[in-house]
C-alpha cells in the first residue's frame, strides 16, 4: 500500500446506547462488501463498573463515550458511504456536509486509545451506592443481621463507618461495600 493509502482513525457516531450492535452491523457490512483490507480496527471504548444488587457483585462493562465509536481505515472510494449506509450511523465526527471524515490528530487518537489502556487496566470501578445518613443492614461478618446509619463513607478504602445499635447501644463499625446492602 502506498502511503496515500494510510489507516487514520475517525469517530463515527451512533445512535446512542446500541454502539456495540452498530460497530457488529459496520464490522459485518465491510466483510460482506469485501473491504476487510481498508479496515483495521472498530472500538467502542469503555470501562468496567462493578455494580452491588442485593449484596452481589456484577461486573458491567459500561461505554466511556456513548454514541460514538472509533474507525481506524483507508476511508477511500465507497468505504464511508458503505459506513454511513450501516442502521445506527448517523455519520463521521468533524465531517462537513457533503465533505469528507476528518481523521483524528495523533495526540487525539493516544490520548483516546491512552483512556482506554487505562480504563481497561485500571481496578474495578466501583459506583458508590450508598449515602451518608442512609440506613442499611448488615449482611456479612461478625455484626450480621444488625441494622446501621451509614456516618461516613471512606471511597479510597471502599469502607463505611456504620452506627450500629449493639446491646441498646449506638457503637461505630466499619464495613466494606460488600457487608451491607440498603434496607
Amino acid at each position: 500500500m502506498s502511503e496515500n493509502n494510510a489507516k487514520k482513525w475517525y469517530v463515527v457516531r451512533s445512535v446512542s446506547g446500541s454502539e456495540n450492535k452498530v460497530k457488529d452491523y459496520i464490522e459485518k457490512e465491510i466483510a460482506h462488501n469485501g473491504m476487510n483490507d481498508f479496515v483495521d480496527e472498530i472500538l467502542v471504548p469503555t470501562e468496567k463498573v462493578v455494580q452491588i444488587r442485593n449484596g452481589k457483585k456484577y461486573q458491567k462493562e459500561k461505554v466511556y463515550f456513548p454514541g460514538y465509536i472509533m474507525i481506524n481505515a483507508n476511508l477511500e472510494g465507497e468505504i464511508p458511504h458503505v459506513i454511513k449506509s450501516v442502521n445506527g450511523v448517523i455519520g463521521f465526527l468533524g465531517e462537513t456536509k457533503g465533505g469528507d471524515p476528518v481523521p483524528l490528530r495523533e495526540s487525539e487518537v493516544n490520548r483516546l486509545l491512552g483512556k482506554v489502556d487505562e480504563l481497561s487496566t485500571q481496578k474495578d470501578n466501583v459506583s458508590i451506592p450508598f449515602t451518608s445518613g442512609e440506613n442499611i443492614k448488615v449482611i456479612d461478618g461478625p455484626f450480621n443481621g444488625f441494622n446501621g446509619t451509614i456516618e461516613n463513607i471512606n471511597e479510597e478504602k471502599r469502607k463505611l463507618k456504620v452506627m450500629v445499635k449493639i446491646f441498646g447501644r449506638k457503637t461505630p463499625v466499619e464495613l466494606s461495600y460488600m457487608q451491607v446492602e440498603k434496607l
